[in-house]
């Protein structure tokens, strides 16, 4: 697995899942609305931290610089 996330692309990935999870926990989102956020959340959270993105492949997107 070669990385395909870079810096920014990360920290924006793992912001939005605080603030989902952030949103759901303060009662703002509920229901199946919220049951596949925090899906999201959880997808965004792990292909941040390991900085692979399988939907990245398809389309040749790579954010990662590797200097």
């Amino acid at each position: 697995m070669k990385k395909n996330v870079g810096i920014i692309d990360r920290a924006a990935r793992i912001l939005i899942a605080v603030v989902i999870i952030g949103l759901y926990f303060a009662h703002v989102i509920t229901g199946t609305l919220a049951i596949v956020l925090l899906v999201l959340a959880v997808v965004f959270i792990l292909t941040g931290l390991i900085r692979f993105c399988p939907l990245y492949l398809p389309f040749g997107i790579n954010t990662w610089n590797k200097k």
